[in-house]
């Protein structure tokens, strides 16, 4: 042997013995090293969790074995928050020696974890809101997404022990009176299959859970599926007594197919499936909303400075797929992207996969042809007026053939209109020459008809249902407002909600509206004027008061083809709030001085857009009386401050 070859044996062997000695000596010292690493831990509860950690033993088996009894957690003056009788474990010795904890066995016999909310305190209060001690501290946080994630993740699953048996571990919450129990009969995980028997007890329900499937933490991978053992629905404890969310489903399938990380970038792919999803909320629909069958092959990816879904990912809900993409990028600026591609798909595929109870109005509906649709926003939050918001629709041989529960032809004859006050359906308004009240659109001053469209939807003739700029203003404003601070709605989308829908301020109440203004717009059901007209007469104009007529003369005592200029602005103004017209007279029907603000502002966009003359003003009275009707409610004591609109939202479409 060389000289070289000898020196490598031998710092081999040095090493080796370093290693074996190293060995013996946990193993000589290890129940000392325990019982002071206890006393650390105990240390580290009582000063930055104000919590008492007890063992009432704890001591090796064999070379990496842990026997533990009697642990539990106790936030000082409160409840218990988790209390184990046996826990039986080993770790992995080569991982320990580098730093990293990798659980190889778990028995778990008869536990809990108890989470209880009395009034606003919590006992688990200390454990997710930051110490006060170490608010001064300066806090690092990594930026390498990407890294940071597959370090928790890896840390995590080296956690998950490969060989695991629990037996009668609860999960206890107590949320004010609020209460859901899981308790875990058995669990096991042996040679990657996973065997569960899980009882679920509410206040409200009781079922017996099933987990089985192949699951292996070190590999990162899983395949697994969710059911109810007597194969009824799933119902989703708790969020139905605190929230009033009603939640269940049939079966879950979840796969985890890859996770790791290559060129600075983390990949998981995997697949995420639930069948006969049932929902239901206020804020949702005013029914359950059921989905039959969905399917999410997702494919995140984490860089170090963004987060996203990849476009290759698919969600298919029957026979519609769907491409989205999302993106969160901190690179240059912060940034939010959001993008839909959906494919070729026949037109009663999208129909027939329209959640049902969230599109009551489609259900029924037939189609044919097909179409294809794509979506792209893009926010940049240091320059918010950059922000992109751009849809395409093409469609081929499109045309329906069947209405659903909303007939949109029904506007091109006559029709009885309701209105619904509060959830109630108020009087019947015909819609036709045999109401005396109707008044045909060419019957109707001109003022009044351009006051409405400038207050309304100046650009309502030449769009086709959504104007994409209003839509982009309204998105800026609402974000940064943090909060719903500005619409965009069209006199079409309007007269869909009036006519076809209710006022309930429900998800299902919106969508329907954007798909029905759509097909009224894109499929020549009616004309722009039928459209106008309609909307003249049938909306709100005051208490019981609806359609121009009724206003014209309830306000003015004349015809709507005699209003004025100053009759007709003032009319328009009190579309968007007409319950508040009172507040903007005198006792003696005089407009207050306070309301000619508006007035003039928006006298002033009818001059600049070339809606009026000067002639038209000029022989106009300068002040503006209610002689009508409306006049008895001004003698009413007024204890409400008048309603000022602002200026700022008459701008909606004045770009």
């Amino acid at each position: 042997m060389t000289v070289l070859q000898n020196r490598l044996v031998l710092a081999a062997k040095i090493i080796g013995g370093l290693l074996l000695l190293l060995a013996i000596s946990y193993f000589v010292f290890r129940n000392v090293i325990l019982e002071k690493s206890i006393v650390k831990i105990q240390e580290k509860f009582k000063s930055e969790y104000q919590s008492d950690f007890n063992i009432g033993s704890a001591k090796f088996e064999g070379f990496s074995g842990l026997v533990m009894r009697e642990i539990s957690i106790v936030p000082q003056n409160a409840d218990t928050l988790l209390r184990v009788n046996k826990l039986n474990t080993s770790v992995n010795f080569a991982e320990l020696l580098i730093g990293e904890l990798q659980i190889g066995k778990l028995d778990l016999e008869n536990g809990y974890i108890l989470l209880v909310k009395k009034g606003t305190k919590k006992n688990f209060d200390s454990f997710i809101k930051k110490n006060d001690s170490l608010s001064n501290q300066k806090v690092v946080t990594e930026k390498d997404y990407a890294r940071k994630f597959y370090k928790i993740l890896s840390r995590a699953l080296n956690l998950v022990p490969t060989d695991m048996k629990l037996k009668n571990f609860s999960l206890f919450v107590n949320d004010n009176g609020s209460k859901a129990s899981v308790k875990i009969i058995e669990l096991s995980l042996a040679d990657e299959k996973l065997a569960t028997n899980i009882d679920v007890k509410t206040n409200t329900f009781s079922q017996e859970w099933r987990i089985n499937g192949m699951a292996n933490p070190r590999k990162k991978t899983a395949d697994v599926r969710f059911y109810n053992a007597d194969t009824s629905a799933i119902k989703v404890p708790y969020l139905d007594d605190r929230y009033n969310f009603i939640a269940s489903f049939d079966t879950a399938h979840i796969v985890v197919e890859n996770l790791n990380m290559k060129g600075g970038e983390m990949s998981v792919n995997g697949m995420a499936a639930i069948k006969n999803l049932n929902v239901n909320h206020r804020r949702i629909a005013s029914q359950d909303v059921k989905i039959e069958n969905a399917q999410f092959d997702y494919d995140f990816l984490f860089g170090p400075d963004f987060i996203k879904i990849d476009s290759s990912s698919t969600v298919q809900i029957n026979k519609l797929k769907v491409h989205p993409f999302v993106e969160y990028n901190i690179k240059n600026d912060t940034t939010y992207a959001f993008k839909i591609d959906i494919p070729e798909t026949k037109a009663q595929d999208f129909i027939d996969a329209l959640p049902k109870g969230l599109f009551s109005n489609f259900e029924g509906m037939q189609a044919e042809g097909s179409f294809d649709y794509s979506l792209d926003f893009k926010f940049n939050k240091n320059k918010p007026k950059d922000l992109v918001f751009e849809s395409q629709f093409h469609k081929n041989n499109l045309k329906i053939t069947k209405y659903g529960e909303a007939n949109l032809s029904k506007l091109n004859a006559p029709f009885i209109y309701r209105a619904i006050e509060n959830g109630k359906p108020q009087r019947a308004v015909v819609v036709g020459e045999s109401n005396p009240n109707f008044t045909p659109l060419q019957s109707i001053s001109p003022y009044l008809r351009n006051a409405v469209l400038t207050m309304e939807d100046p650009s309502f003739f030449s769009h086709n249902g959504f104007i994409g700029e209003a839509f982009k203003q309204s998105i800026i404003k609402n974000i940064k407002a943090k909060k719903f601070a500005r619409g965009a709605s069209t006199i079409s989308m309007q007269l869909v909600k009036n006519v076809f829908l209710t006022r309930e301020k429900t998800l299902s109440r919106k969508l329907e509206e954007i798909l029905l203004v759509y097909i009224l717009e894109n499929n020549r059901i009616t004309s722009k004027s039928r459209m106008f007209e309609v909307y003249l007469n049938i909306i709100e104009w005051g208490p019981n008061i609806y359609g121009i007529s009724e206003a014209s003369y309830f306000y003015f005592a004349k015809h709507p083809s005699e209003l004025s200029v100053a009759e007709s602005i003032y009319l328009a103004s009190i579309v968007p709030r007409p319950k508040k017209f009172m507040y903007q007279f005198t006792p003696e029907g005089e407009l207050r001085s306070s309301a000619y603000t508006k007035q003039r502002y928006i006298t002033n966009i009818m001059f600049r857009r070339g809606l009026l003359q000067t002639e038209d003003t000029l022989y106009q009275q300068k002040k503006i009386y209610a002689n009508g009707p409306a006049s008895s409610f001004f003698k009413m004591k007024i204890t409400a401050p008048v309603d000022n609109d602002s200026i700022e939202d008459l701008g909606e479409f004045d770009f």
